[in-house]
């Protein structure tokens, strides 16, 4: 089960739940990749199956701007692929 991107809490968060952690975790490193290549981390979560992602712009006063989104757009064509 995946929700959408949500604005919570002054960033855009959505939750992720795989059938196993090593799916999860191999999640993580893709997305650690893109978000690494985009300059852009992401506050994140893991626990075993789940990963939680907030993302927001530090740099920005912690607001959600176009780069969140970017990054957001870039994590869920993951899922898609």
């Amino acid at each position: 089960m995946t929700q959408a991107w949500v604005e919570a809490d002054g960033a855009l968060y959505k939750k992720f739940v795989f059938t196993n952690f090593v799916e999860a975790f191999s999640f993580m490193t893709q997305v650690a990749k893109i978000a690494e290549a985009q300059n852009h981390h992401p506050d994140w979560s893991n626990s075993w199956n789940t990963v939680e992602i907030s993302l927001r712009s530090h740099d920005k006063g912690g607001k959600v701007t176009e780069r969140d989104h970017r990054l957001a757009a870039a994590i869920d064509e993951l899922q898609q692929s």
